[in-house]
């Protein structure tokens, strides 16, 4: 188990960009597979997550080429997947798995997804409760609610689906299943989660219809293979966000990150809080908006976090907590027991290890009361294998009192493989 220890800085200064969209490359290689076409797709991020996905496609015979600039990938069309020989392991990636299991139910083949040990305890009966209204067959441990899942593929029939949360995973499930449904599967989520799905399917020439908080798939339309430009991802952005917010004197530009709206509840919170984040030359790029972000050191102050901008900013609340924690006053994150179920309790691994450098935090049932200090204490921190809270604390060091040591980093390689030298690089010292 590798750790790494971080030094304070005196400020962050310079230019980078930041790896391919995490949610964006998933999509780009399940979409391609069962696209007609070779697919083609630039700035994929070569993570593990979206490894796993990759490496699930070719196990159901779908050649992908990979030349270190573009991924290419050889559509099978909608029918043309092959059952896998072995068991399809998704790593750590609970999108690889929740939007498989929703492609895979219009299979007409057996499958099994499986994943590593914090995978295996991730709620599963979110995405497996409207597969099976739709007439899919899944097994799983503890009744259906937990991986190893066994999917026996085909006769999908389109439902309309009230989603009791506001996830993207579980939205996408139910979209790639409706591809395979005869007639239209529409789901409504209490407010609108992030859009990239819808996106890219109207990008491959599939037949939705999007309305109020929700949106409708027609099953049977052929998608056609497509060039797709991945922009920067914003939630691997947001920790040098918080990083030039948080370090006297830093300015730092970061190229070519997506900024799609389902996405910039991490910015809108921030700027809330009196954070500096312009957006420079916006524009669009395979559908989705783009800008460059110039983030200048600011101070802080405590907000009140909840309602629609939760699901916007869900994957940054490691970071934002960071954020919090050097801001003057008290934030306080309500409307967020989703970040329980995430790779970790995240309000729980936060709270825990903010305490320990000397934050006050209280916790509730769906979220946390986070009172700002002057500075951080330092010392060793626990990432739970969770690379979001990792590489939050490894952002916490920069102004640190002498510096945390970040405990099991190699989780960081699920989404950010090139995330401490880049943090080093921009580190004055």
């Amino acid at each position: 188990m590798n750790s790494i220890t971080i030094k304070p800085a005196l400020s962050l200064k310079g230019e980078i960009t930041v790896p391919g969209d995490k949610s964006i490359s998933h999509r780009s290689i399940m979409m391609g597979a069962i696209a007609n076409g070779v697919t083609t797709v630039k700035g994929f991020l070569r993570g593990e997550d979206n490894m796993a996905t990759m490496h699930a496609f070719r196990a159901m015979g779908v050649e992908i080429s990979d030349d270190g600039e573009t991924i290419a990938i050889h559509g099978q069309g909608l029918r043309g997947l092959k059952e896998p020989a072995d068991v399809i392991d998704c790593g750590n990636s609970g999108t690889t798995i929740r939007l498989m299991t929703g492609l895979l139910a219009g299979q007409s083949f057996f499958s099994v997804l499986t994943g590593d040990q914090y995978l295996r305890k991730r709620p599963m009966k979110r995405v497996v409760d409207p597969l099976t209204r739709m007439g899919a067959r899944i097994l799983g441990r503890n009744q259906g609610s937990l991986a190893p899942l066994a999917i026996d593929g085909g006769g999908l029939n389109a439902i309309g689906y009230e989603s009791p949360v506001s996830s993207a995973q579980v939205k996408s499930a139910i979209m790639f299943a409706g591809l395979y449904a005869a007639g239209e599967t529409s789901v409504r989520e209490p407010s609108l989660s992030r859009d990239h799905s819808e996106r890219m399917f109207r990008l491959f020439g599939a037949s939705l219809e999007i309305f109020n908080s929700g949106v409708t798939v027609t099953g049977g339309v052929e998608l056609q293979a497509q060039e797709i430009i991945v922009p920067g991802d914003i939630s691997s952005s947001a920790f040098f966000i918080v990083a030039a917010l948080i370090t006297p004197g830093s300015e730092l530009l970061i190229r070519n990150v997506g900024v799609n709206p389902t996405r910039t509840g991490v910015i809108d919170i921030l700027r809330s809080m009196g954070g500096s984040i312009e957006l420079l030359d916006e524009r669009e790029v395979s559908g989705e908006p783009v800008a460059d972000l110039l983030v200048r050191s600011s101070r802080l102050k405590g907000i009140s976090i909840a309602g629609s901008l939760v699901p916007r900013a869900i994957d940054e609340f490691p970071a934002i907590c960071v954020a919090a924690a050097c801001a003057e006053g008290t934030t306080t994150v309500r409307e967020a027991r989703e970040l329980r179920v995430k790779e970790t309790d995240r309000i729980a691994a936060m709270a825990a290890n903010l305490r320990r450098l000397g934050v006050p935090v209280e916790e509730c049932d769906d979220g946390m009361d986070i009172t700002g200090v002057e500075r951080l204490g330092g010392g060793e921190m626990e990432s739970f294998g969770d690379h979001r809270i990792a590489m939050s604390l490894s952002v916490a060091a920069l102004v640190s009192n002498g510096g945390i040591t970040v405990q099991d980093i190699d989780c960081v390689a699920t989404s950010f493989p090139t995330f401490f030298p880049l943090l080093e690089k921009v580190a004055v010292r």
